[in-house]
Formats: structure tokens, sequence, C-alpha cells
């Protein structure tokens, strides 16, 4: 499958909203800009065109109030359905799980790359709960998604004092929007 697309994602740190800008691979144009309040019931993201948010490109939004297997809807500008995510908790025990759909096709499955740095990551996250002081997470985690054993996209956490992402969306079918979604919800949900 031909490569469609390459993107990077930062997040901005700001005391009350997570803040990412997603541009171009060389950054020469921003492509979305979204926004998530922090702590909120029911988990709703907006994706705008640009960061002066005059635009809509998407937004997604959990089905229901907290779930730890929750499904989230993206919807177009217009409220127009453009497909679905959801983390599979079962098999995130071992290391994170999404799955991603778009129509009728069969969904894309998005797992951590590394078993390993999934089971490190964790035990420094227990570490961190327990712990007086504040523990960094030294370890950063790359997801690939798959469908029918073809890749669809992938996102690599780059090391770096702010989250920051490349992504490759390899699959031309799958709805750029949807993907970006995605990318977004991995920063701001993965933790849940």
């Amino acid at each position: 499958m031909q490569q469609l697309s390459e993107f990077v994602m930062t997040q901005k740190i700001t005391a009350l909203v997570n803040r990412y800008v997603i541009t171009t691979r060389d950054g020469s144009a921003v492509v979305a800009f979204a926004e998530q309040k922090r702590m909120a019931l029911k988990e709703e993201v907006t994706l705008w065109t640009g960061e002066d948010r005059s635009a809509v490109l998407c937004r997604f939004k959990a089905r229901k109030v907290i779930d730890l297997g929750a499904t989230y809807e993206v919807s177009g500008a217009e409220g127009e359905p453009i497909g679905t995510f959801r983390k599979d908790a079962k098999a995130s025990l071992l290391r994170s799980t999404w799955h991603l759909t778009q129509g009728e096709e069969p969904s894309a499955k998005g797992a951590e790359r590394s078993v390993g740095i999934a089971l490190a990551r964790r035990a420094v996250e227990i570490a961190d709960a327990v712990l007086p002081i504040p523990v960094p997470v030294p370890f950063v985690y790359h997801f690939d998604f798959a469908r029918d054993g073809q890749p669809v996209m992938s996102v690599e956490r780059k090391m770096g004092f702010k989250d920051r992402y490349a992504v490759r969306i390899q699959d031309a079918d799958l709805d750029r929007r949807l993907a970006l979604s995605m990318v977004v919800a991995l920063d701001a949900l993965q933790s849940r």
C-alpha cells in the first residue's frame, strides 16, 4: 500500500486544557488544532482546521460517561458520521490496544509496538502512584494499526520535553479526520 500522508502532532502545555497542533511533516502548515478539557466526565474533543478555530474539521465524543472500554464517535464539521475508535480494555492490560472503524470495513487494530516497553511503562506508572514524589515516565510508545495484515497507520512518540508524535497514514482510504482524531486520543486518553 502506498504511503499517503505524514504529520507531526505536538502537545502545547497549558494549565487547564491539553492543546494539540498537527502540522505537515516539515512543519510548514497547520492541518489541525485540538483542545481537550481535563477531567471531563463525558469526553468530547473538537479538531479545527487551524489555531484560530475559525472552522471545525471534526470532533470525537464518548458514547458514555467515563468507561474503560468506551467507544468514541468521530463526526465531521456538519455532524456527519466518519467512524469510531475504542480502547480494548482487556488487551490493554498487557499493551494498550485500540480498534479504529470506518464505515463497513473491518476495524483496524492498533497496539503498542513493544510489549517490553508497555510493561516497563506500567511499572513506572504504578511506582508513580504509590511514591510521594512524581516519577517521570522515561519510555516512549509507538502504535501500529493494521487491518487484515496490511498497515493502516503508525504513530511514534518522540523523546523530548513536549509530547510529540510522528504520524504516518499508509491506507489511502482511511479518512484523515478519523486518523487525526485517533492520534489526539492516543495522547489525551491513553492513561485511562
